[in-house]
């Protein structure tokens, strides 16, 4: 079988939590009759009669924005830093309730504040090991990006700052940081339905591949 379990989900939502790697009548049999919360991600146009057969619904499509150094456009503002020097405390603050087009906040099985205690402490295992980037303007935080290697991760920017122009420049001071590193190209795992970050990472040179669609299973 192609089931692997995922323990920082499970420590987020205190069930037992897998995720499944390959599509077959093996894997979904196993999957319905054990208890546990699933994951599956598919291709978009794969049948999914088998999993509506075995009970899984449908949380989200996520898409990869990619983008080398050679298309990556960048727009530089004198107020907008990044700094590793950012306390996890105010990075949880933008973090708690930021990722309602995630998956787990979509998944009606699961309450919000699962879901959100599931992102907080990816940010602080994240935080733990250094990969943090606070976004900053004016000398306020206004946001993190999160990475591992030259992956994003997980990005958020408050409240406060969203619609009004600013991810631009913060996300190209973050992306400068890992270009300078040396990496061939950035990339990333947004949801569809996530028309402002999709936008933001259009508007800087991004282009996007490998859609999957993900689909979930509770068990109880």
């Amino acid at each position: 079988m192609s089931i692997k379990e995922t323990p920082w989900d499970a420590a987020a939502f205190g069930i037992p939590t897998f995720e499944i790697s390959a599509l077959s009548e093996e894997n979904l049999g196993f999957a319905s009759r054990t208890s546990g919360h699933y994951t599956i991600k598919v291709d978009p146009l794969a049948d999914k009669k088998m999993l509506d057969a075995y009970g899984f619904y449908y949380c989200d499509t996520l898409i990869e924005p990619w983008c080398s150094l050679g298309r990556f456009r960048f727009y530089d503002c004198a107020d907008c830093r990044v700094s590793k020097e950012t306390g996890l405390e105010a990075l949880l603050g933008i973090c708690h309730g930021a990722f309602s087009h995630g998956r787990f906040h979509r998944d009606f099985n699961l309450s919000p504040e699962l879901a959100d205690r599931r992102y907080d402490n990816w940010l602080a295992s994240l935080y733990r090991e250094g990969n943090v980037l606070g976004l900053y303007h004016d000398e306020t935080l206004a946001g993190f990006v999160a990475y591992s290697g030259s992956r994003l991760v997980l990005h958020a920017i408050d409240e406060t700052y969203r619609g009004r122009g600013y991810g631009k420049y913060l996300w190209s001071a973050a992306c400068r940081v890992i270009f300078d590193r040396g990496a061939p190209e950035i990339t990333s795992s947004i949801s569809a339905s996530n028309l402002a970050v999709l936008n933001l990472y259009a508007s800087l040179g991004f282009g996007f591949r490998n859609a999957v669609d993900v689909y979930h299973l509770w068990v109880k």
